[in-house]
């Protein structure tokens, strides 16, 4: 009996947990560059004197998918997708590190490059400027070129280069904001191998039918542990009953 009210009861937390988690990974199905969570559970016993009696639910990891979601073309200059493996880098307003593949980004009055976010977009030298009256060019290595609008045409300058990065993927923490972090604090190494694809964003890699299927499923399993709990009070309240017809 002490088993089945532990593992329901903390089952019935960590599924309503896991419904929280798939219906903020719907409600982000078309948020640019969005990495979907999982969480996983297991059943751990509750270790006392004697043998354990009782186990309980914990929520045994919660992980983020990696895969790359689709690439949508917009044919906007300051639009970019990292191709394949990869991470735009950013500042955040302490100063520090962040990584990001939501690759929509924009100019600021002062001519800073910045995402939608306002964080501004770190090159190879810090923050990138772009020069007024001129028009963006993104090269698939990441360098940013800037095109005169006036004065002598097709003389392209080149201003700098996006920093992309690509650290282990276990050791990346996804931060309160969405962006992700090393786990060790650290900025992450430049890495030249990564390509990028101007004009073009990667959309949310959440699947809309499996989260939707997954929620139903959840759902039921939640109505499951309630119901378990109904059972063994009601089982409680006969042994009870048998217990005093027998005194």
């Amino acid at each position: 009996m002490d088993r089945l009210i532990y593992t329901a009861m903390t089952g019935a937390k960590h599924v309503f947990m896991q419904q929280a988690g798939t219906a903020n990974n719907l409600a982000n199905a078309s948020t640019i560059g969005f990495k979907a969570q999982e969480h996983r559970f297991r059943a751990v016993p509750v270790l006392g004197e004697g043998m354990p009696t009782r186990a309980f639910v914990v929520d045994a990891s919660v992980s983020d998918v990696m895969d790359q979601g689709p690439l949508m073309f917009t044919g906007r200059n300051l639009d970019v997708a990292v191709s394949g493996k990869g991470w735009l880098a950013v500042q955040l307003p302490d100063g520090s590190e962040a990584y990001t593949r939501a690759g929509s980004l924009d100019v600021d009055v002062t001519g800073l490059l910045q995402t939608k976010a306002g964080n501004p977009v770190l090159g190879d030298g810090g923050p990138i400027n772009i020069p007024p009256d001129n028009t963006i060019e993104i090269a698939p290595d990441g360098t940013i070129s800037v095109v005169p609008t006036f004065g002598t045409p097709n003389n392209a300058n080149a201003i700098g280069r996006l920093k992309l990065v690509n650290p282990p993927e276990a050791e990346m923490v996804r931060g309160a904001d969405g962006l992700f972090r090393l786990r060790s604090g650290q900025p992450a190494p430049a890495d030249q191998n990564i390509q990028v694809s101007s004009g073009t964003l990667e959309g949310s890699n959440v699947n809309v039918a499996d989260a939707m299927v997954n929620l139903i499923s959840l759902s039921r399993q939640f109505e499951m542990q309630i119901k378990m709990l109904q059972t063994a009070d009601t089982n409680a309240q006969r042994a009870d009953q048998l217990l005093s017809m027998t005194s």
